[in-house]
């Protein structure tokens, strides 16, 4: 095997891509990861739900994920993957370098773009005390003053789960349409106040969210806020092998359709994480890492057998193999003598 040519190339070093890689090189497979260094959550102070990494930062996590993996064999890289394309019976990956690696399978795990509201100071906040998941900065605002963006049908749901979290709730209309009869009453016994009216942008004081101002001009005081983005998936790199975003069947965005190992319509081809699974949190997303790896290396495992089957019964092609494969190792031995020499 060729010094740039793997198993397996995984595209993204977040939680799904390390997992995934981690999985492989413990199964003895040769594992590329690519990771273009632009975590989605990088603005979160910490990991939540994680079991033993609770309240670790992001860039922590990666850190010791890309650790464990090259512990096994496997090769992290710092790189932006721009094309993915056929090469033969596997797949050609061209990076920002220049650079081109091969492998038998690809796994996709770059992750999902949340597109905000045009609302001036939200981007700057989001992952802070700007938030989407409860599950994930929940606790960390409990017991606050917690406003809700409604922008679609979602933001209903998303009070009503927030206020497990504190007992002051209050809903801003912003551009959603108005609550049913139904979520009328639902908000009404549970005391979540409805604002009307556009959110025109939030009041920062000593880098604290302290209040959200209406088109008005009048400011709701509030600690955090919430909203429901939508999620689009980063999944560019798959167009030239046929695999486009598609809206998902609960609008909450687009991503990567793919079975439930991760395989997409593309042969040889899974998706891991929140590519196509929009929702999911940090420790999801490397439990698809998981089990996109095993499917892989099945995969793998099928075709290496039937590979020996074919070598039996052929043992011209055989001889020819392991003379190719001697040739090949005979070029490593070669080059590792050149660099024992030149340090020499």
């Amino acid at each position: 095997m060729k010094d740039n040519s793997y198993d397996v190339i995984v595209i993204g070093g977040g939680a799904a891509g390390l997992s995934g890689a981690l999985t492989l090189a413990r199964a003895r497979r040769s594992v590329l990861v690519l990771d273009a260094g632009q975590p989605r959550n990088a603005p979160a102070a910490g990991v939540h739900g994680f079991l033993s990494r609770d309240g670790l930062a992001p860039t922590e996590l990666i850190s010791l994920g890309a650790d464990e993996v090259t512990h096994y064999g496997g090769t992290v890289r710092r790189g932006v993957a721009r094309s993915a394309r056929r090469d033969g019976p596997g797949f050609a990956v061209g990076t920002g370098e220049g650079l081109e690696f091969t492998a038998r399978r690809l796994l996709v795990t770059t992750g999902l773009v949340d597109e905000l509201p045009e609302i001036a100071g939200l981007r700057e906040r989001w992952g802070r005390d700007v938030l989407h998941c409860p599950y994930c900065h929940g606790w960390e605002v409990r017991d606050q003053p917690i406003g809700v963006l409604a922008t679609g049908p979602h933001a209903i749901h998303q009070a009503l789960l927030l206020h497990q979290w504190s007992s002051d709730v209050t809903l801003f209309m912003h551009t959603a349409p108005d609550p049913t009869d139904e979520q009328w009453e639902q908000l009404a016994a549970l005391g979540i106040a409805v604002v009307d009216g556009e959110v025109a942008g939030l009041e920062i004081t000593d880098d604290q969210l302290t209040g959200v101002r209406l088109a008005s001009g009048q400011v709701v005081p509030r600690r955090a806020l919430a909203l429901m983005p939508r999620f689009v998936a980063r999944g560019e790199i798959l167009d030239d092998l046929g695999l486009v975003s598609t809206e998902h069947p609960r609008g909450v965005g687009r991503y990567i359709e793919s079975d439930p190992t991760g395989l997409t319509a593309a042969p040889g081809v899974w998706v891991a994480g929140n590519i196509t699974d929009l929702v999911a949190p940090v420790i999801g997303a490397a439990a698809g890492g998981v089990t996109a790896a095993s499917a892989i290396n099945l995969d793998l495992v099928t075709e290496d057998a039937r590979r020996a089957v074919a070598r039996r019964a052929d043992p011209f092609a055989a001889a020819s193999e392991a003379r190719n494969c001697e040739r090949v190792l005979g070029e490593r031995r070669h080059g590792l003598d050149d660099m024992t020499a030149a340090r020499s």
